[in-house]
């Protein structure tokens, strides 16, 4: 089995993260692809975060009808920040017998280098790379040739949708539309319950 492993804050989840796992099931012949959240990402600040137990509901909503997809937890039970290279180790403890796949911008995998423990990361997964119009799979692959793990790159195709949780999370704020942004019933959630309509964090 190939499971695809696509982290992050979901901070709201929104279609460009449907068609970028759909895309990468497609190309890699992807069995699955788990959405893995974050609960303490290392390298940034979640903005206007409602918790992590609400950007899993949301993730929930936003996969519903997606049978291949799946949400993961794992890493809202850790203690400290989010490690991929942690999450990655016990998901392979999870699923000795899966390949596992971590999905990424080409702007990610070209700074792999530069994450914790980045030997690991290539020890439990191979690195799929989304090209979205831009160079990204060529210094995504010149990063892997340098750490030694040319073998482990999988380029894959994505349209260049132009959208990010940010970009939903402004539109929130300014009390514009987000239909068609997020899922139908992502967008329902966020306005019932009032979600980013402030900035800041929690």
């Amino acid at each position: 089995m190939r499971i695809g492993i696509l982290g992050g804050t979901f901070n709201p989840p929104h279609l460009a993260h449907l068609v970028l796992a759909e895309c990468a099931r497609d190309a890699l012949a992807l069995d699955r692809v788990l959405l893995v959240l974050a609960a303490r990402p290392p390298h940034k600040v979640v903005d206007g975060d409602p918790g992590p137990g609400e950007r899993l509901a949301l993730c929930e909503l936003a996969i519903a009808d997606e049978p291949a997809l799946a949400t993961c937890d794992v890493e809202l039970h850790r203690e400290g920040p989010s490690y991929t290279a942690d999450t990655l180790g016990q998901l392979h403890a999870q699923e000795p017998d899966a390949e596992l796949v971590l999905l990424l911008g080409g702007d990610a995998a070209a700074g792999l280098g530069s994450w914790h423990r980045p030997e690991d990361v290539l020890r439990y997964a191979s690195i799929g790379v989304a090209e979205r119009g831009e160079d990204g799979h060529d210094r995504a692959r010149a990063a892997l040739t340098a750490l030694g793990a040319a073998d482990r790159f999988e380029p894959f195709a994505m349209p260049a949708l132009g959208l990010s949780s940010t970009l939903v999370r402004a539109r929130v704020r300014a009390g514009r539309t987000i239909h068609h942004l997020v899922p139908r019933a992502v967008e329902e959630r966020i306005v019932s319950k009032g979600l980013y309509r402030t900035s800041g964090t929690s």
